[in-house]
């Protein structure tokens, strides 16, 4: 199931505060700032510092090319 728009509007980042892009639920919401994810459990993005997850050097290459490229929206602009 993937997250109402209304709420990827507001949500940001917990550690820096800025925008994520949200990737669906299998694969949460990344941070290219941080290198490092936040997984949605059950539809819920987890939003604890302690508990984002770091993304491999490929992954970033690509996460970060989408972005460049205009496939994943920010979740909100700065």
């Amino acid at each position: 199931m993937p997250l109402d728009p209304r709420l990827l509007a507001v949500l940001a980042c917990p550690q820096d505060k800025g925008p994520l892009y949200y990737l669906g639920d299998d694969n949460g919401l990344y941070n290219p700032r941080l290198k490092c994810k936040y997984l949605v459990r059950e539809g819920i993005p987890v939003m604890l510092v302690d508990e984002a997850q770091p993304v491999s050097p490929e992954d970033v290459e690509r996460l970060d090319g989408k972005i460049a490229a205009g496939i994943i929206p920010p979740t909100f602009v700065v």
